[in-house]
Parts: C-alpha cells; sequence; structure tokens
C-alpha cells in the first residue's frame, strides 16, 4: 500500500482507532459498502490535501459513500472523540495552524476597485 493515501497502519487502526468508531455506532442497519479503514484514510486524505470530495482518489471507493460517513461522524462528535483520545494516550501529536485572513498582506491591485459601482451613464448607484 503506499504510505501517502494510507498514512495509519491496518495494525494501528484496528487496535487503537477501530474500537473508538465502533463505540461511537450501532450495528444495526445495511452492512457497510466500504470499510471504516477505508473512510478513515480517506477522510486522513482529504483534510491533509484539501482536495474536494469528488476528487478523491478511486481507491478509496465512491466519494459521496466518504462523505457521507465524514458528516454523520461530524455531527456525532466522532473525529474529535478520536482525536482527543489518541493524544491523551500519547498515540498522536497534533499540530494546529490557525490563519486569519487580517494577517495575510495584499497587493495593493488585490483590493478591489475603489468607490461603487459605476452605471453606464458613468454616475455612481448607491
Amino acid at each position: 500500500m503506499d504510505k501517502r493515501l494510507y498514512p495509519v497502519s491496518l495494525k494501528f487502526f484496528d487496535s487503537e482507532i477501530k474500537p473508538l468508531i465502533k463505540k461511537c455506532y450501532s450495528a444495526a442497519g445495511r452492512p457497510q459498502k466500504i470499510n471504516d479503514y477505508e473512510v478513515f484514510n480517506a477522510i486522513l486524505y482529504v483534510l491533509r490535501t484539501g482536495v474536494p470530495w469528488r476528487d478523491l482518489p478511486k481507491c478509496y471507493g465512491y466519494w459521496h459513500t466518504v462523505c457521507l460517513r465524514f458528516n454523520k461522524g461530524s455531527k456525532r462528535g466522532v473525529w474529535w472523540y478520536i482525536l482527543m483520545h489518541l493524544q491523551q494516550h500519547k498515540k498522536l501529536k497534533m499540530h494546529v495552524v490557525l490563519a486569519d485572513s487580517t494577517t495575510f498582506k495584499v497587493h495593493r491591485h488585490g483590493g478591489g476597485q475603489k468607490g461603487g459601482t459605476a452605471v453606464e451613464d458613468g454616475t455612481e448607484q448607491e
């Protein structure tokens, strides 16, 4: 397996992450088309690269299924629970970077047009 596409090993996932996911969901319902390991690595891929869900590589399965599972887990707080549990047990080290748009310098031409919007006769519209 490619380490870039699957950064978490199957052994680590089965021992540490899968029990946490199973604790948050019930076993009722239809069987899953994509297993939890594929979904977890697909979510990591999207978060790491910033690609849209539709651009997920085919090796993870259908993108819409992964997106729905991510949204369902986000509403339940599954992903935060996993991150906090792994960090508390020293299995994960997180580096968080926050960027505020007010701190970025913009070229003077990137600020937009000065004044209001011009109408065809040359006067400004309020």
